[in-house]
């Protein structure tokens, strides 16, 4: 949105609620709903409809998977008269290892609205290949890093900054800190992480696993901690708005989801110059290089995944190894680099656009 803004574009957002946005000269409150099911979305597409109809946008560009289908459908008549839609898929519902499901829902849906497309943005080569291989009918199919981390908040502490730090977190320096921040759902699968901890309490004795985020799971993880004597090595943070501030005082990311896009929760973590011990998905694939900056293990081998963190925790040499691989790696998922590789997209469309047909430009995203 600030990119848009400074090439002197007019920026609309439609979402669910009623934040505050920067950048923004117009905010729409668009009751969109999770489940595809609910009568709300009824309610979003007729509303959407109304609103691009309405202010005759040269680009719009959705997100979500509901949300990209709403609009889609809500902009074929708006694509008629030259509109540009761009849809980024975060990461397909249909994909491999996905349930049968999926692939019978949400396949044909997304391979249909993508000849509504323009633009159809994946963030992970296997999405890529997928809309490729099966060629997807939107006009350009395009692959960015991701949504970008910011590397100039995300970024590892000094030595001595760490030491302080933690010690204001009422953490010590021999502490062994692994880091996962994460809604408290199945796809998560915390209790992967803490069934491998406690399957090694006794040889990382300095271990502590910190749990940041929410969910309908968490009293479940916290009963599976005390069942499994662990509950005094595990910490359930809640919601934290300094994520920035914790992952540099750790010493490992560590993460169990079953299906990803591409995480930003790691790619924070990467910033910050921590390996990640990870299981097997197409976003942990993207971003994590076997011993370069961490280990893939299945998301159901627990043995496996604790002696990846008895490994870490008894070399030091490994740890910081692994550590400036993840520092290297992320560069190419850097906010500075993503945007740059957006404005070409972006700057394709506007070039289409018929400048003397107007100076003022309305994005709707």
């Amino acid at each position: 949105m600030k990119w848009f803004k400074e090439q002197g574009w007019d920026v609309h957002v439609a979402a669910s609620g009623t934040l505050d946005l920067p950048f923004t000269d117009q905010k729409f409150d668009i009751p969109i709903k999770r489940s595809p099911f609910d009568i709300q979305n009824i309610k979003a597409f007729k509303e959407l409809k109304r609103i691009i109809d309405q202010n005759q946008y040269e680009i719009i560009h959705c997100h979500t998977p509901l949300g990209g289908v709403l609009a889609r459908l809500a902009a074929k008549q708006a694509r008629k008269t030259g509109t540009k839609v761009i849809y980024t898929a975060h990461g397909f519902h249909f994909c491999k290892g996905a349930p049968i499901t999926n692939w019978l829902v949400y396949y044909p849906i997304e391979r249909y609205l993508s000849r509504f497309t323009d633009s159809l943005i994946t963030i992970n080569s296997e999405d890529y290949q997928l809309a490729k291989s099966h060629r997807f009918q939107a006009k350009q199919i395009e692959h960015v890093h991701g949504v970008g981390v910011d590397t100039e908040r995300f970024k590892p502490h000094t030595e001595a900054r760490k030491v302080e730090e933690r010690i204001k977190l009422g953490y010590g320096t021999d502490d062994f800190l692994l880091f996962y921040a994460a809604e408290f759902n199945r796809n998560k699968n915390q209790q992967l992480l803490i069934r491998s901890l406690a399957q090694v309490k006794d040889e990382l004795p300095q271990a502590r696993l910190l749990l940041a985020g929410e969910g309908v799971l968490m009293e479940e993880c916290k009963a599976l901690a005390r069942t499994l004597n662990v509950e005094e090595r595990v910490e359930f943070l809640g919601f934290r708005k300094d994520i920035d501030q914790l992952l540099p005082i750790c010493d490992l990311a560590v993460a169990s989801s079953l299906r990803e896009g591409l995480p930003v929760n790691i790619m924070e973590a990467m910033a910050c110059g921590l390996p990640v011990v990870a299981s097997e998905n197409r976003g942990h694939f993207e971003l994590i290089e076997p011993n370069r900056n961490g280990y893939l293990v299945n998301a159901v081998d627990i043995h496996l995944f604790s002696n990846y963190l008895v490994d870490m925790y008894q070399s030091k040499e490994l740890l910081n190894k692994l550590g400036k691989g993840s520092i290297e790696v992320i560069n190419k998922y850097s906010l500075q680099q993503t945007s740059y590789e957006l404005s070409v997209i972006y700057s394709r469309y506007m070039e289409d656009q018929n400048e003397a047909k107007s100076q003022y430009h309305r994005a709707y995203l």
